[in-house]
């Protein structure tokens, strides 16, 4: 019976880390313990969110939150998976704020950095981490700040609902407002389409740069078109300026169009450098300086070996 009293006190939400290049789910989890008062977070967490317990413990104070003379312990699992991010600030402070109340928020992936005076942030990563997750998990409900609703809104097969403040956030659960508020509708990123074997694939219809601009080379043109249609690779060698960059720029425009696991995918690979990322069905180019060394298009280590033999074996 003890036990079963010890269980109920610990309430549990859902977040997510970037591992690699990977959206990971993460499993938080809050409980409160008679002991010494204090406030610990465990679980593999870098700097980032060890020092958000004082951006959580300033955002209660905002709200009038009363800390109890408890020891708070709040555990990310898996504890052998790497974590960082101060998205974790907003799910850490609800579960506290929650502790001893009836309802619960672990149906909803909850992401969100809190200010010292209670209002939620978005950061650079909750984009990233919102787009692998959503590549592989269906049906995604999301609680994240209102100001990446614009651009989370364009992700198909996903509910998400915006807050602004942390006090926001509570009342969302404590009134389930979930429940009676519909979700904010879903914004097509892409309306050009095609339907093949009842799976669609988006394709765009903006072309900056075009091939009617290269003159003559027809047979590299048709390669071009030959090795987009069947993805294959491509290597071109000619004197200086004939036409090979200008070319190549343009290949990327005439390849196939992507599926909406594919745009998720590689557009999450995108959104990790770059902030202000907007889902895209081009396929993804790179245009390294054709002075660029081995080890810095291909990296170094213990596996630049292993990437070379690899290399040499496609170019021949």
């Amino acid at each position: 019976m003890e036990e079963a009293v010890a269980l109920s006190k610990v309430k549990h939400a859902k977040c997510a880390t970037l591992y690699g290049n990977k959206a990971h789910e993460v499993d938080v989890e809050s409980t409160l313990v008679r002991a010494l008062p204090g406030f610990n977070i465990v679980g593999l967490t870098d700097i980032s969110i060890q020092e958000s317990r004082e951006r959580i413990k300033s955002a209660l104070s905002s709200i009038d939150f009363q800390f109890p003379a408890q020891k708070i312990t709040i555990n990310l699992s898996p504890s052998d998976l790497k974590k960082e991010g101060s998205h974790f600030d907003l799910v850490t402070a609800l579960l506290i704020a929650i502790q001893k109340e009836r309802f619960t928020c672990k149906d909803f992936f909850i992401f969100g950095e809190l200010g010292l005076d209670g209002k939620i942030k978005k950061t650079n990563s909750m984009f990233p981490i919102i787009l692998s997750l959503a590549a592989s998990t269906p049906n995604l409900r999301v609680l994240i700040p209102s100001d990446l609703l614009s651009k989370v809104q364009q992700i198909p097969n996903l509910e998400v609902f915006g807050v602004e403040t942390l006090k926001e956030a509570l009342l969302f659960f404590k009134e389930k407002r979930f429940e009676t508020e519909a979700p904010m509708p879903h914004q097509s990123f892409c309306e050009n389409h095609l339907d093949i074997e009842s799976k669609r694939y988006f394709y765009a219809m903006q072309f900056p740069l075009d091939f009617s601009d290269v003159l003559g080379q027809h047979r590299a043109k048709r390669a071009m078109v030959i090795a987009a249609a069947g993805m294959h690779n491509l290597l071109m060698e000619g004197s200086p300026g004939c036409g090979k960059s200008m070319s190549i720029k343009r290949l990327r425009y005439i390849l196939p169009p992507q599926s909406i696991e594919e745009i998720l995918e590689s557009n999450a690979y995108q959104s990790l450098q770059e902030e202000d990322v907007e889902l895209s069905p081009l396929r993804p180019f790179r245009s390294p300086h054709h002075t660029s060394s081995r080890p810095s298009i291909f990296g170094g280590g213990c596996n630049f070996q292993q990437k070379m033999r690899l290399y040499n074996k496609t170019c021949d």
